[in-house]
C-alpha cells in the first residue's frame, strides 16, 4: 500500500482502501497492546511536541515502546533550543539526524507540511493549527470500523468547534471519504465549518446540512463527534465567551437518540459530555482513546518499515 518512508500530514492524503489496510493492521496490533514486538528494534522516534498533549503523545510513546524501538521527546519548546532562538528548520534537520521518524505538533498551520520538506526522514503530523490532525481521524474512524463494523452510509453528526477545531475538521474530511448517508454540522453561528471544509464536502458531493440545533436531528444520528469549544484557538476572547457552553450533550437530549448511537469525541472534554453519559450504551469515546495505540502502532510499523 506505499507507507514504507511516508510523510502523513493530513486525511487526504490517503485512498479508502489505504485507511482500511492500516485498520486491518491496527486490529491485529490490538493483541499486543499490553506486550511487546521487535518489529521496530534499533529504530527511533523523535517527538516534537511544541503544544500540551496528553493523550496523542503517550499513546505514541506507548505505541513505539510496544513495537521495540525507542522514543526520544520534548513536550516543550521551553525545554530546547528553540528558547534560545534557534528556528523550526534547524530543530528539524537535527532531530532528522537523530531519529528514525518525527512526530510534530504545532500551534501553526502548515508546520508539519514545512518539517516534512525540512527532513530526510518521514514526518507525522499529530496536530498543526486548525485544519489537520490526521492519526486522530484514523483513531475515530477505527474506533467506527470495529465497533460498528461498517463506516459507509451512516448518519453522522459533528458537534462544536467546526471552526478552529483541527480534531473535527480532519474528521469531517475522513468521514466523507466513506460516503456518509447524511453529514450533520452542528455549530453556533460563529464556529461554522471553514470555505475549504466546505467546498471538500461539496467536490466530494456529500450530502450535507449546516445548523445551530442539536435536538431537532439527534434523532437521525448513527454517529454523533462532539468537540470542545477551543479557548486556545481563539485569536479574540470575546468571542470565545459568546460561544462557550453551546452545547451539553446529558441524558435528556440523547432521550431522542437511536438505541445504538455512538457517541465520539477526541478528548479532553469540558463539560459539552454531562459525566451522567459515560455509563451509558452510547459512550464510545474513552474506547475511542484506547484505540489511539493499536493504530498508531499499526501507522509506525508501516512507515517506518516494520511491515509492509
Amino acid at each position: 500500500m506505499g507507507f514504507k518512508g511516508r510523510d502523513v500530514i493530513a486525511i487526504t492524503d490517503f485512498t479508502p482502501e489505504e485507511l482500511l489496510h492500516l485498520f486491518n493492521v491496527a486490529k491485529t496490533m490490538e493483541k499486543y497492546c499490553r506486550s511487546r514486538l521487535e518489529l521496530l528494534k534499533d529504530k527511533i522516534l523523535a517527538l516534537a511536541f511544541f503544544e500540551p498533549s496528553t493523550r496523542t503523545m503517550f499513546s505514541f510513546q506507548t505505541a513505539m515502546h510496544r513495537l521495540g524501538g525507542s522514543v526520544i521527546w520534548f513536550s516543550s519548546s521551553e525545554a530546547t533550543s528553540i528558547a534560545k532562538g534557534e528556528n523550526l528548520a534547524d530543530t528539524i534537520r537535527m532531530l532528522s539526524s537523530y531519529a528514525d521518524a518525527i512526530v510534530i505538533r504545532h500551534r501553526f498551520e502548515g508546520a508539519a507540511a514545512f518539517a516534512a520538506e525540512i527532513a530526510d526522514v518521514p514526518v507525522i503530523n499529530a496536530g498543526d493549527g486548525s485544519q489537520h490532525h490526521p492519526t486522530q481521524a484514523m483513531i475515530d474512524l477505527y474506533t467506527i470500523w470495529r465497533e460498528r463494523g461498517r463506516i459507509e452510509g451512516l448518519n453522522v453528526g459533528v458537534l462544536g468547534d467546526l471552526r478552529y477545531g483541527r480534531a473535527a475538521a480532519s474528521f469531517i474530511y475522513a468521514i466523507s471519504m466513506f460516503k456518509p448517508k447524511k453529514l450533520y454540522l452542528i455549530s453556533p453561528e460563529l464556529l461554522k465549518v471553514r470555505s475549504e471544509v466546505r467546498d471538500y464536502l461539496e467536490s466530494k458531493g456529500v450530502d450535507y446540512t449546516e445548523t445551530t440545533r442539536l435536538d431537532e436531528v439527534i434523532d437521525e444520528l448513527d454517529v454523533l463527534y462532539v468537540t470542545r469549544v477551543q479557548k486556545e484557538r481563539f485569536p479574540d476572547p470575546a468571542e470565545y465567551e459568546k460561544v462557550k457552553g453551546s452545547y451539553r450533550v446529558d441524558l435528556k437530549v440523547l432521550s431522542k437518540a437511536k438505541e445504538d448511537l455512538m457517541i465520539l469525541h477526541p478528548l479532553p472534554r469540558v463539560d459539552e459530555i454531562a459525566l451522567e453519559v459515560d455509563n451509558t450504551r452510547y459512550a464510545y469515546y474513552f474506547k475511542q482513546a484506547s484505540y489511539g495505540v493499536p493504530v498508531r502502532m499499526a501507522l509506525l510499523a508501516l512507515v517506518m518499515g516494520g511491515i509492509e
